[in-house]
């Protein structure tokens, strides 16, 4: 897709006029004269035009061309249409709550709708009563957000998992541009994939192989879990069609070849295997903290003592091993202004508190003091390998002294060297962070960390060449800041400060990152 704006260059290339033709419904006409363009109207959002021609799609600036034929929009009375489809676990609470306080910060009247079964519709107006933005949600699953967005029915889409490569490549058939690409994706906010059970159940903690192994159906009772032997485990999960389920099976069972148990029950949406679960002392499932109700969520525990538990910090910093990042998808083509200023709206504080509100974790940096790390540093201690010295950690503790580490943590995708879909999102945010001067006068630390895989020497290694990745992917980003009010320094500790224990695919990945301090 290319955009006009008649420059004299556009002048000269498109001058001549292609003439009338069959099924073209509009004829833009620039108001100097020597352009002439005749097409369909694929679009209007009260400041471009996007017209199918003989050039190709092109994206037209209103203000320098008039418009003729039966598909012109009234200028006067246009009002702008968005589509957002996907995932009932974003659009029932969560993005209606983001549109709502969107609309009350701009001082716009919000009135909402229900539309038909599977959504509703949110009306914008000035405070004039005049009316600006029509907004419809269509709540169905993530594929289906995918699939509208790939139809050109949607002009965001709502998932509750990463795009797959499938979905990937149908986008680029379409034309829709890289959907995976950071222009084209952003996470919206973080939940968490947790085990739960009754309030009743004894269980306090649970091992991410032994929570795995239950799932698939090989551990059917609760006696191997440490419960009441030959009670039965009773499994509930969500529909195999939604985005948070197919999230699920993708991070626990998929890696070892396993699916889940055909015994366990299905429910229509996370808050409905929350509820089954809380009323029975003997069932399991694995649901999303922001639907958790009255059931109680299992920590996940290692070989080596430590557990992780989905509080705010460990979700916030994805310390905890299955956060689940909800996103939003958009079309790489000019969106209505008022989808690009809700766009801009979330990343903004009072989207934070709304996120908050609605049950999630939003992506604000959060600041926690070496003090504070007083858990991390006695497992450091105790699950110290003879690779790990005294003086390692010492030398680790010298390095961070009087700095706090920030929330914003960076991974790698599997078996690649570029950032996961979550860490470039905090790129983004850092970078935004720096260039707004948040952090002038301050020196930004880069800590690399790894697994205890392989040598002391080579995880080092890899270590400090994953902090310099990230921190060179913040450094391009804030393209706008004035780096000599800011310093930026990458170290390395390899493996020195584990999240987890190494004796486990999970707790290794996790290990695998790239921390954030200040000082």
């Amino acid at each position: 897709m290319r955009r006009i704006c008649l420059g004299a260059a556009v002048l000269a290339a498109l001058a001549t006029d292609p003439g009338p033709a069959a099924a073209q419904d509009v004829r833009l006409t620039a108001r100097g004269g020597g352009l002439v363009l005749d097409g369909n109207l694929l679009g209007f959002d009260g400041e471009f035009y996007r017209i199918d021609t003989v050039y190709g799609v092109l994206t037209v600036d209103a203000t320098g061309v008039q418009c003729s034929g039966p598909a012109c929009p009234d200028l006067e009375a246009f009002v702008a249409q968005v589509t957002i489809s996907g995932a009932t676990a974003m659009g029932d609470v969560l993005m209606p709550a983001l549109v709502e306080a969107f609309a009350a910060q701009r001082g716009l009247a919000a009135s909402r709708a229900i539309r038909d079964p599977l959504g509703f519709t949110y009306s914008l107006a000035e405070p004039d009563g005049r009316p600006l933005a029509r907004i419809d949600f269509r709540l169905t699953t993530t594929e289906e957000g995918f699939a509208d967005l790939v139809a050109g029915e949607a002009d965001l889409a709502m998932a509750a998992r990463e795009v797959t490569p499938a979905e990937v490549a149908l986008g680029r058939e379409a034309g829709i541009g890289t959907l995976s690409a950071p222009s084209q994706s952003r996470v919206v906010a973080f939940d968490a994939f947790v085990a739960a059970v009754a309030p009743g159940n004894a269980l306090d903690a649970i091992s991410i192989e032994n929570l795995t192994r239950a799932l698939s159906g090989e551990i059917a009772d609760w006696g191997p879990l440490g419960g009441t032997a030959d009670a039965p485990i009773r499994l509930h999960a969500m529909e195999q069609s939604l985005g948070p389920q197919q999230g699920i099976e993708t991070v626990l069972l998929a890696p070892g070849g396993q699916t889940l148990s055909p015994a366990a029950r299905r429910h229509p949406d996370a808050a409905s295997v929350a509820d089954a679960v809380a009323g029975d002392p003997y069932a399991l499932g694995v649901t999303l903290a922001s639907a958790l109700g009255s059931a109680r969520t299992l920590a996940l525990a290692g070989g080596c003592g430590v557990a992780l538990r989905a509080d705010e910090v460990a979700v916030r910093s994805e310390d905890y091993p299955l956060v689940a990042p909800m996103f939003l998808y958009a079309p790489a083509r000019r969106l209505p202004a008022v989808a690009r200023d809700f766009l801009s709206f979330l990343s903004t504080p009072a989207a934070e508190r709304v996120i908050r509100r609605a049950g999630f974790t939003d992506l604000g940096a959060r600041r926690q003091p070496l003090a504070a790390q007083g858990e991390r540093l006695a497992n450091a201690i105790l699950t110290a390998g003879s690779e790990t010295r005294l003086a390692d950690l010492q030398a680790m503790i010298r390095a961070l002294a009087g700095a706090e580490r920030l929330s914003p943590t960076f991974r790698f995708r599997p078996g690649a060297a570029g950032l996961d879909a979550p860490s470039r999102g905090h790129a983004v945010l850092l970078s935004e962070a720096i260039e707004a001067g948040v952090h002038d006068g301050r020196e930004l630390i880069f800590a690399g960390f790894s697994d205890g895989e392989g040598s002391a020497e080579a995880n080092l290694r890899i270590a400090r060449a994953r902090a310099e990745t990230a921190m060179s992917a913040v450094r391009a980003l804030a393209d706008g800041a004035d780096f000599d009010r800011v310093r930026f320094t990458a170290v390395a500790f390899g493996e020195a400060l584990p999240m987890a224990c190494d004796d486990t695919e999970w707790g290794r990945r996790i290990n695998r990152r790239v921390e954030v301090w200040i000082r």
